[in-house]
C-alpha cells in the first residue's frame, strides 16, 4: 500500500511540474504581458513591415539616442522604414517593473540593408523604456551602445 501511495505522489508532482499548454509569444505588442513580450513583438512589427502598428507603439515625445546623436520620433520611424531588415536575434533580457513603466535591456542584432547604411555588425546593447498610457503600452526612449552602422 506504500508503495502504490508513493508511486501516485511521485506522478501526481511529475503532472503539476509538466505544462498543458506551449507559451504563446505575444504576436502584437497589445498582446504582450511584460517588457521581453513588448520587444519581441515591436521587432516583429518592424521586421512584418506594419508600419501603423509601430507608429502607434512609439510616444510622440519618443527620444532615441545613439553614439551619433539623439533621434525624435519622426527620425527613428524614417530611419526603421528605410531599414531593408532581413533578420534579427534579440537576447539578453533584463526587465524591471516600476508602476506604469518597464526598463528593458537587451541585445539586438539586425541583418539587412538601408538606405546608404549596413546595420551595425555585432551586439548592440538596448535599454527601452515603455510605458503603459490608455492607448495601450508605448516605448517612451531608447539608448544604444555598442556598434554603429557604417556609411
Amino acid at each position: 500500500m506504500r508503495e502504490r501511495s508513493a508511486a501516485v505522489f511521485v506522478l501526481c508532482a511529475a503532472l503539476c511540474a509538466c505544462t498543458v499548454w506551449r507559451d504563446r509569444p505575444a504576436k502584437s505588442v497589445s498582446d504582450a504581458t511584460g517588457g521581453e513580450g513588448l520587444v519581441r513583438a515591436f521587432w516583429r512589427e518592424v521586421k512584418d513591415k506594419r508600419w501603423a502598428d509601430v507608429e502607434k507603439h512609439l510616444a510622440s515625445n519618443y527620444v532615441e539616442v545613439t553614439a551619433s546623436g539623439t533621434r525624435d520620433r519622426t527620425a527613428t520611424l524614417e530611419y526603421l522604414e528605410q531599414l531593408k531588415l532581413e533578420d534579427y536575434s534579440l537576447g539578453d533580457f533584463e526587465t524591471e517593473l516600476n508602476g506604469d513603466t518597464f526598463v528593458v535591456t537587451y541585445t539586438l542584432i539586425l541583418r539587412g540593408r538601408s538606405t546608404g547604411q549596413i546595420p551595425p555588425e555585432g551586439a548592440q546593447r538596448i535599454l527601452t523604456v515603455w510605458q503603459q498610457q490608455k492607448g495601450g503600452w508605448v516605448e517612451i526612449a531608447q539608448s544604444k551602445a555598442g556598434p554603429e552602422g557604417k556609411q
